[in-house]
């Protein structure tokens, strides 16, 4: 997959000082970013990091359909915490399927049926998403092992399949509210996501 760094700046947030570094796929413009700290230095021992998806809903407007924000903002602090870490966050909205048929597959989820179920009357499959793009920014950030913050096994076999070497797994259960409570139950039941049942 062709991608290249594009540029990098600090960033103060809420949650800490890192870094922000963009990558841009130049055959389909889609612009990725690397949230980063404590990675000025090549790291020897194997780095916290999280893929997070865009979710517009829940990142930017706090939506209580999903997990997002929360995974988001709590990852920040656990990488702000431990001084160093990195956030790939890639472009690929609703699993993939782009925002207008993620909030068509929200007007479905209304009438009863859950985000698998959703996405498929859409004749869209229920995850669309691709990580190629996360060994390019890793190898441009130094990283060489990664414990990588997820509860989606599909994260960690579609990176080990290009090569990364994921060390560890670091749960994260954050942002359950009654209104997201099928909507995880669903990731666990059908999408195969690491929860325990004391977590709903």
């Amino acid at each position: 997959m062709p991608i290249e760094f594009v540029a990098t700046s600090r960033l103060p947030t809420a949650f800490g000082e890192f870094n922000i570094t963009v990558f841009q796929d130049p055959e389909t413009g889609e612009e990725h970013v690397a949230l980063s700290k404590g990675l000025e230095q090549a790291p020897t021992e194997p780095v916290l990091v999280r893929i997070h998806s865009e979710c517009l809903t829940g990142d930017a407007f706090a939506s209580l359909k999903c997990d997002c924000g929360p995974q988001l903002q709590a990852t920040q602090k656990l990488i702000n915490e431990a001084g160093q870490g990195v956030i790939l966050y890639l472009r690929q909205e609703g699993r993939g399927i782009g925002l207008t048929n993620k909030i068509r597959a929200y007007a479905l989820q209304d009438q009863g049926h859950d985000t698998v179920d959703a996405n498929l009357l859409l004749n869209l499959p229920a995850d669309a998403r691709r990580y190629d793009m996360c060994p390019i920014m890793l190898k441009h950030l130094n990283i060489q092992q990664v414990r990588l913050i997820t509860n989606n096994p599909l994260k960690i076999e579609a990176l080990q399949e290009q090569g990364v070497d994921v060390v560890d797994r670091v749960p994260l259960t954050v942002g359950l509210n009654p209104f997201n409570e099928q909507y995880l139950k669903t990731k666990h039941d059908r999408m195969s996501h690491m929860y325990q049942k004391d977590d709903f």
